[in-house]
């Protein structure tokens, strides 16, 4: 029997983020949540802007990371992934009305990802894509987490890093606004775990699963709460270049970091005129 409070049935959940038209390390996050028995997929955002490949990686993202996701590398006779989630990371945002306050850099990785999201010979994927996108929403929650791409008082922008244990005004906000015992968040591209007693995790590599030791019902108010960043799977920035994804079982976490074909990603980005050269060289260094 399950002990109290623990979801009686959670599927193992891969929390993707951050992907930023990485195709090369999303093909291998994916490939390896799926060999780690992954059953359900929830993208935090920022599919697109820096990277070379953003129809390709929203391709993937459409078919794993929706209410009916269908997993095109299943074989015969695999049980069929539980429903996703995918949310409105700052990336998608700005694509969608405005990237004004982006840096040069990554404003022009938008503009440029608008037109290529417009070309080609397929008009209606075209306008799949957008509407996919014009879809999202900023928050999402299940029965045992909130899901952001920012911070929970700001889902879209807000980043929280780990200086921020040493600013107790902003993180107490931010849990204040929580309404379940875990939030997941990407957007600063740093693995991390918050705990509200002002702990900070930061994982070395892949470890896990780590309890969170979470609450739920009349208990949850306890101070037992904990928000996850769960790094990026294409631009990490924590000096560490393999990219980052997590697993979450409805208990614990477990942080994942893999090498995949950096070189690859960085000579997808050098073959487009528009973007600039600092977006591929940044992959290398991890930052």
């Amino acid at each position: 029997m399950d002990p109290p409070g623990r979801p009686l049935s959670y599927p193992l959940t891969a929390l993707i983020s951050d992907l930023h038209s990485n195709l090369p390390a999303l093909e291998t996050a994916l490939a390896d949540a799926r060999a780690r028995e992954a059953r359900r997929f929830v993208c935090l955002g920022d599919m697109i802007g820096y990277g070379a490949s953003p129809r390709e990686c929203l391709d993937l993202v459409m078919t794993l990371c929706t209410i009916e996701p269908v997993d095109p590398a299943a074989g015969a006779g695999s049980k069929p992934l539980e429903a996703g989630l995918c949310l409105l990371g700052n990336h998608e945002d700005a694509l969608l009305n405005s990237a004004e306050d982006f840096n040069p850099k990554a404003r022009s990785a938008i503009e440029w990802t608008r037109m290529a999201l417009n070309l080609g010979e397929d008009r209606e994927q075209s306008y799949r894509y957008w509407d996919f996108l014009g879809s999202l929403s900023p928050a999402e929650r299940d029965e045992r987490a909130l899901f952001v791409h920012g911070s929970p008082r700001d889902p879209v922008r807000e980043y929280l890093l780990p200086r921020d244990v040493r600013n107790p005004a902003k993180m107490e906000e931010n849990f204040r606004r929580m309404d379940r015992p875990v939030c997941f968040v990407g957007h600063s591209h740093v693995p991390a775990i918050y705990y509200e007693d002002g702990r900070l995790h930061r994982p070395d590599g892949t470890e896990g699963p780590i309890d969170l030791a979470l609450e739920s019902g009349s208990q949850a108010a306890a101070r037992k709460r904990v928000i996850v960043n769960v790094g990026s799977v294409g631009q990490p920035r924590d000096g560490d270049p393999r990219l980052s994804y997590a697993l979450f079982d409805g208990e614990s976490v477990t942080f994942v970091r893999l090498e995949y074909d950096v070189p690859a990603a960085a000579a997808a980005i050098r073959a487009v005129p528009e973007l600039p050269e600092f977006l591929a060289e940044r992959l290398a260094i991890g930052r």
